[in-house]
């Protein structure tokens, strides 16, 4: 159902408000790159500062501006399980075709209480669901137990998106879940190692700048081109990388913002990326003959 390249979209902004003109010519880019989705407000789309209104118009504008070329998988996440709950259920409204649902972050739940949350917002829609994993950001890690409870428990909860870092884990949540859970990889840089050991896919920060690579990537790795998709991971490895030399989305957002995409725009506490890290960026970007 969610296999494939789905890209993390980020949020444009212009004087303050969403730019629908950059965002539809973004998704449009992505519908043209060949990509499977599109998850809108997930933490490259700055989720944490936009409110609710914003958040539910910016999903209904991506299910808009896809048209029913690309999947949208919304993100609807939250640490409190009510206003999961209350976004997973408007992103359903406007139509979307699943939900993204983040591990809680800050509060750090125990495994029983994201198991009670999880299996709480899976009741309250009938929108297929994959999970969110995140330690890094979140403070705790979705257990492989508890993705296999929920499996079981909750049939809307069909995959997760693992971005632990660790081939082990994948190959854990596979062994535990069996071949039809969907496992998609949170990191551009691990996409083919955790392809190799059972994941399905990407949600992708990359594909933002380059849809099409990285769809060729994952679509190549599927077919059992191996050869193929190493030859696209070598090639654009440093621009993964360089993505992440400032907190995300700081860095794709400057990158689009150089090939003329969208606006440079961000929202406080996030601010625009340091001379040194940018030029770095830049040149990466040219050696890859985006520039």
């Amino acid at each position: 159902m969610f296999t494939g390249t789905y890209t993390a979209i980020v949020t444009p902004f212009k004087n303050g408000d969403v730019d629908e003109t950059a965002l539809n010519r973004l998704i449009q880019l992505q519908i043209k790159g060949g990509v499977d989705g599109i998850v809108p407000v997930g933490t490259t789309g700055e989720s944490p500062t936009v409110d609710y209104d914003e958040h539910i118009n910016i999903i209904a504008l991506a299910v808009k501006f896809a048209r029913g070329k690309v999947k949208v998988l919304a993100g609807t996440g939250a640490n409190s399980t009510k206003e999961a709950i209350y976004l997973t259920q408007r992103a359903e409204d406007v139509g979307v075709d699943g939900s993204l649902q983040v591990a809680p972050y800050y509060n750090k739940p125990m495994q029983e209480g994201l198991f009670q949350h999880f299996r709480a917002i899976a009741r309250a829609t009938n929108l297929p669901i994959v999970l969110y994993s995140i330690p890094s950001r979140c403070g705790v890690e979705i257990g492989v137990e508890t993705v296999r409870r929920l499996a079981v428990e909750c049939k809307s909860i069909i995959g997760i998106k693992e971005a632990g870092g660790s081939c082990d884990r994948v190959s854990q949540l596979r062994a535990a879940l069996g071949p039809k859970f969907e496992i998609l990889s949170g990191d551009d840089s691990l996409t083919l190692p955790f392809m190799a050991v059972g994941a399905q896919g990407v949600v992708s920060v990359a594909s933002n700048v380059i849809p099409r690579e990285v769809a060729q990537m994952v679509s190549a790795f599927a077919r059992g081109d191996a050869k193929r998709a190493g030859q696209l991971h070598a090639k654009f490895t440093p621009l993964f990388k360089d993505l992440f030399l400032e907190t995300n989305p700081v860095p794709v957002k400057a990158a689009l913002a150089m090939m003329g995409v969208i606006g440079e725009e961000y929202r406080l506490p996030l601010v625009p990326m340091s001379a040194a890290n940018r030029a770095k960026l830049r040149a990466t970007m040219k050696a890859c003959g985006l520039l």
